[in-house]
């Protein structure tokens, strides 16, 4: 049996120059890296070709849970070019590997994999690569590369996976890339590219994954992207895109997930979406789409879960039947001008998130949640609903709850004092005309967002407030309540928006208050208060807009506190 060979003393010595530009490793894989035999498998990430003891494989990959304490810190280093048998080169996830790609890589002749996602590279991408005929896979997305694309990646004619999403790319996608004909993944979101969609990427008769959304690219959908039998995930949205969906889209047959969402299309919606029979995602909003909306959908797309149709030029009038029957995970139809009483769904178990604002519904609250056991989202802010919210009974694991901007009325402390809601992260109640108290909280909170302002809530700030640890936002403002702000408010450590203007509390701003280390705005103005702001930051460089129009506070930002002293929180000169 043949001895596998020891590592190249060529190949070792460049891994090694590779090692000595990386300046930090959290990682822990280059510790490895000791030794005469990087082929031995004691080196990470390193793989050899046992017969000849060249390195043909450098993968050095951080883990995808994004723990921002695990990186690399320096730059890439041209001694790589030095591996001249490598086939495999994957950097990625390492956040902190920066500087440019250098130019010495187009050595690198047996590469089929050139992965260098999620790192901090910028400058240009080489057009030196082009001459990396064997390339399969290229990706470079999220990074910091700037510049156009280089044309000479057209000579790449092997290529099947191409990835520069999340960069700030600019100019046009290069004619060059018509001869991608082998193409199965075509990524390049998240960039500054424009000037139209080439109309060769119909050729791609491949492609399974096409993404250019988040870009600025206009004119017209081509047709032609409509006839690849193979694409399942196609998305082209937030873009500036003209004109009507192509009828041909009912070609995608093996489509699953459609997002054209944030162009400026117009015109109906084709019949054709009808026929796609394994689409389960399609989102159309933010759009000028008019009416009507095609009848065949309602027999139509058998697979779909979710649907987002929102913000068109849509007046669906009473909710759709057919949507109310069917049994999806999302339902967003905001701004579709719908009128009446919220909707009875009949597979209620099935739905994930809900959005209906911006409409004109008027009543059904309490009966719309129940059996919604599985829901999770639930947004029917700006309608004109008028019923008393203390006959809706939340569901178990909704964690956010946005009503804002309605009519209604009653008070907070049965939907909010329900044990069961444990999973309640974000809750906005605001502009409407609810009464009452605030209610108590309860230890084991996970609020993060809590927004009942603009309405007529009385009685007093609960001293309870301290129970909500994991808080970010307080916005208790335009209400009627009164007393003094609790001490226990300098608790919510993760505090960074707090709002309790234009209401009766009386009494000092409490000093505990200075324990909000995250606080990015606080507003006071408009109540009885009374004696000195607190006296640090950032409380005493707030604007003084933020403590206006109360009784009598004094120091920073306001006037000074000297000469005076306070009596019962009233000011006496002396």
């Amino acid at each position: 049996m043949a001895q596998t060979k020891t590592c190249s003393e060529v190949d070792r010595s460049a891994l090694i120059s590779f090692k000595a530009r990386i300046l930090e490793d959290t990682t822990g894989a280059l510790a490895s890296w000791v030794g005469r035999d990087c082929c031995g498998g004691d080196w990470d990430g390193i793989q050899c070709n046992p017969n000849t003891g060249r390195v043909i494989g450098l993968q050095l990959q951080a883990p995808s849970d994004r723990d921002n304490a695990i990186y690399m810190k320096g730059t890439l280093s041209p001694s790589l070019s030095e591996l001249q048998f490598l086939e495999v080169l994957v950097i990625s996830g390492m956040k902190q590997i920066g500087g440019q790609i250098p130019e010495s890589f187009s050595k690198l002749i047996h590469l089929s994999q050139l992965v260098l996602e999620d790192n901090n590279l910028e400058g240009s991408i080489p057009s030196s690569l082009g001459q990396l005929a064997s390339l399969k896979a290229l990706s470079f997305s999220g990074n910091h590369f700037k510049g156009s694309i280089p044309s000479s990646l057209g000579n790449l004619h092997n290529l099947l996976h191409l990835n520069l999403a999340k960069n700030s790319l600019t100019g046009q996608i290069p004619a060059t890339f018509t001869n991608f004909h082998r193409m199965l993944y075509f990524d390049f979101s998240y960039n500054l590219l424009t000037g139209f969609l080439p109309d060769f990427v119909g050729k791609f008769q491949n492609l399974t994954f096409l993404d250019l959304s988040n870009n600025q690219f206009t004119g017209q959908i081509p047709s032609s992207i409509c006839n690849l039998p193979n694409l399942l995930d196609f998305s082209l949205s937030h873009n500036q895109l003209t004109g009507n969906i192509p009828e041909q889209i009912g070609n995608l047959k093996a489509v699953s997930s459609i997002s054209i969402s944030a162009n400026k299309l117009s015109g109906p919606i084709p019949e054709s979406i009808s026929r796609l029979q394994n689409l389960w995602y399609l989102n159309l909003s933010r759009n000028g789409l008019s009416d009507p909306l095609p009848g065949a959908l309602a027999k139509g797309v058998p697979s779909l879960l979710s649907i987002d149709l929102s913000y068109n030029k849509l007046h669906l009038g009473t909710f759709p039947d057919w949507l109310r029957m069917r049994g999806l995970t999302d339902l967003h139809l905001a701004g579709c001008n719908l009128r009446g009483t919220l909707p009875i769904l009949l597979k209620p178990d099935s739905f994930n998130s809900i959005d209906l604002s911006d409409n004109y519904f008027t009543s059904g609250t309490s009966k719309f949640f129940i059996n919604l056991s599985n829901v999770q989202k639930v947004k029917i802010s700006s309608n004109l609903l008028s019923s008393d919210i203390s006959n809706i009974t939340l569901p178990d694991g909704i964690y956010s709850i946005d009503l804002h901007s309605n009519q209604l009325y009653g008070s907070l402390s049965k939907l909010l004092q329900s044990r069961k809601n444990i999973f309640l992260e974000i809750f906005d109640i605001s502009h409407n005309l609810v009464t009452g108290v605030i209610p108590e909280f309860s230890e084991g909170s996970v609020l993060k967002s809590f927004n009942i302002s603009s309405n007529k809530i009385t009685g007093q700030f609960p001293n309870s407030i301290s129970n909500l640890i994991q808080l970010e936002k307080l916005d208790i403002s335009r209400n009627l309540i009164k007393g003094s702000i609790p001490p226990s408010i300098g608790k919510l450590f993760r505090l960074q928006w707090l709002d309790l203007s234009s209401n009766g509390l009386t009494g000092k701003i409490p000093d505990n208050i200075l324990g909000l280390k995250s606080i990015r705005h606080a507003n006071f103005r408009t109540n009885r208060l009374c004696g000195e702001i607190p006296q640090g930051r950032p409380f005493n460089i707030f604007p003084m807009a933020a403590y206006a129009h109360n009784q009598c506070l004094c120091g920073k930002p306001m006037a000074s506190c000297k000469g005076r002293r306070f009596i019962g929180l009233e000011p006496v000169l002396h």
